[in-house]
């Protein structure tokens, strides 16, 4: 496909370059060369004899019709004879004088070429070079409207066996491979290639992976971009943009267009500000027409990725546009540890790490955090100057991902440090004695992040259902700090206020969305709505009367009351252990499960 060059602009800026350095030179060429002497004074013919029959002369020079005197003072006359008259006959004798006659085919060229020729063509350099920019500028301004896709057209090498877990996701995607390579099998029984595949999961499972493996296993080409490509300032050029990229898949088709962060153009319509000439929508618009419209190919898929399905407008969703939604969910830990095992390869891992463990302890991680944890325990393992990465690079790793940086250039004084160490004993202990929580890790004083300490608890396996019990304990270890705080110095501090703040969250939505009130029973008070012009802002509609609110005040009021009393209750019998923990901590600043454990 015959291709329209475009200016290249390393040999553009060379031109440049080349013409700034000769107006340089032929400047500096100008101030420094050697000056021009003294023009000759015009006389007549008569005083150049005059001053020959003086004994003033040194030489005289003849030059056609022009006769140069040079005087013994150095200054030069000039004067003109008749055309075919000899010098001799106006009285210059060549026996008294020197007489130099000129060559008239020999002239010094270089002065005539610097000074006459040389700026003319710097002239039609630098027009040259403008003529260029002005072409470039005009190519990018005819471009504007162009598809700005990347092509990866047969180098990817990306397959399903790279991509770790997601069974269930690639099981769903190999009927479109099989589409892509074999459509003769398909249209035998009438069947049709699905026009669009929709890829929904959070960020960072591994969606645009995904995607990539499915046309490397085709062997297809592969347009990948981002919605937010399409969008500009200039009403129209986003549709242009899809009119342009569709063509150019249309040419390599089979192929495969992939849209990351769908949600950036598909919103929902009609809810927006600018009305029916919304950029954002006539990019949408044209999008429902390619995939499925008055011109469609069967031969181009659509594979778009998002985790925002709740506010794609409705006709994307429709069969003939996103036939196939694919939802990619937070890997299990069987999952996680085949995602750790897939990144650890070529890394010198000590034989001792306990991948097992490691992939326990990343509950609730994507592929994407996974990746960030063992890149980060080698760079730990690097920092210490190892060969090799130990279990400990992959604990800190771990701490770094789920509490942040560790802080300790951040000093508490003893009585900071000594509540500090009072309030984590009191998650800690409320943690292992109440039933439904999860096991406690690790406790320290050292600072991370925003907080001074924490209470790190795993969960011994994933969670997909959580009982009223489990909210029950869970509010009661989250108070804990602030009742162990209230039982040794009878007061309370600002330490707990981000407790405070999750335990409101968690007894709210016990209350309205999970139906776990005995006074209100199981309903669902209030509905969250996106407001779509306001971005991720959030609207709530009240479905319930002020009566009822005051009711869902007193609920949530007495479940964190209850919450706190069983704290208070499980820290007052458990006082021994909790002093002898404060004390350890204060000590050594970091307890770990083991010997936590050995305490009861």
């Amino acid at each position: 496909m015959p291709t329209k060059r475009i200016p290249n602009k390393k040999s553009t800026r060379q031109a440049a370059y080349v013409t700034v350095a000769l107006f340089v030179a032929l400047i500096l060429y100008s101030i420094f060369a050697e000056p021009y002497p003294e023009p000759p004074k015009e006389v007549t013919i008569s005083e150049i004899v005059s001053n020959l029959e003086e004994d003033n002369l040194k030489s005289v020079e003849v030059d056609k019709n022009r006769v140069t005197a040079l005087l013994k003072n150095d200054s030069r006359l000039r004067a003109y004879k008749e055309e075919g008259v000899g010098i001799g006959e106006y009285g210059i004798d060549p026996n008294k004088i020197e007489i130099n006659v000129v060559n008239p085919s020999k002239g010094e060229i270089w002065p005539t070429l610097l000074t006459v020729v040389l700026p003319f063509l710097l002239i039609g350099v630098l027009f040259w070079f403008l003529l260029r920019q002005a072409q470039g500028a005009n190519s990018k301004a005819m471009s504007f409207g162009k598809s700005q896709a990347r092509l990866a057209n047969g180098r990817l090498k990306i397959r399903f066996k790279d991509v770790a877990g997601l069974e269930e996701a690639k099981q769903e995607l190999v009927e479109v491979v099989d589409f892509l390579k074999n459509p003769d099998k398909f249209r035998r029984v009438g069947a049709t290639m699905p026009k669009g595949v929709l890829l929904v999961g959070s960020p960072g499972v591994g969606k645009t992976l995904l995607a990539k493996a499915v046309a490397g296993e085709a062997g297809v080409p592969f347009f990948s971009l981002s919605a937010s490509e399409f969008v500009e300032m200039f009403v129209g050029v986003g549709a242009s943009r899809v009119r342009d990229l569709f063509q150019k898949a249309k040419r390599y088709a089979p192929t495969v267009i992939f849209i990351d962060e769908l949600d950036a153009i598909g919103r929902q319509r009609g809810a927006g500000l600018g009305g029916s000439h919304d950029e954002r929508e006539q990019t949408l618009n044209q999008i429902l027409v390619e995939m499925d419209g008055f011109e469609t190919d069967e031969r181009v898929i659509v594979m778009a990725a998002t985790n925002r399905p709740d506010v794609l407008d409705p006709a994307l969703l429709r069969p003939g546009r996103f036939d196939r939604r694919v939802v990619l969910s937070m890997p299990d830990k069987k999952e996680r540890l085949a995602i750790l095992n897939l990144h650890i390869a070529g890394k010198p891992v000590e034989k001792n790490v306990n991948l097992a463990r490691v992939a326990g302890a990343t509950a609730g991680m994507s592929g994407a955090d996974l990746r960030n944890v063992v890149n980060e325990a080698a760079i730990l393992a690097a920092r210490g100057a190892r060969r090799t990465i130990t279990m400990a690079d992959f604990n800190k790793a771990i701490e770094r991902g789920v509490l942040g940086p560790e802080r300790r250039s951040r000093v508490l004084d003893q009585k900071d440090k000594e509540l500090t160490a009072y309030h984590e004993a009191g998650h800690a202990i409320v943690g292992k004695i109440l039933q439904h929580t999860d096991p406690v890790h690790k406790i320290s004083i050292v600072s991370h992040g925003m907080a001074l300490g924490y209470t790190w608890s795993i969960p011994e396996s994933d969670k997909y259902l959580r009982s009223r019990e489990e909210f029950e304990d869970e509010l009661a270890q989250i108070l804990a700090g602030r009742a162990a705080e209230q039982l040794k110095y009878n007061s309370v501090s600002t330490g707990a206020s981000n407790d405070l703040k999750q335990a409101t969250k968690i007894a709210n939505e016990m209350v309205k969305v999970y139906g776990m009130s005995d006074k209100l029973g199981p309903v669902t008070l209030g509905e969250k709505e996106e407001l779509v012009f306001l971005g991720r802002e959030l609207g709530e509609h009240k479905m319930y009367s002020e009566k009822v609110a005051e009711l869902i005040d007193s609920e949530v009021r007495d479940i964190i009351k209850r919450a706190e009393k069983r704290a208070i209750e499980t820290l007052k019998k458990y006082q021994p252990v909790m002093e002898k923990l404060v004390e350890i901590l204060i000590k050594q600043e970091t307890v770990e499960q083991e010997e936590f454990d050995a305490l009861f």
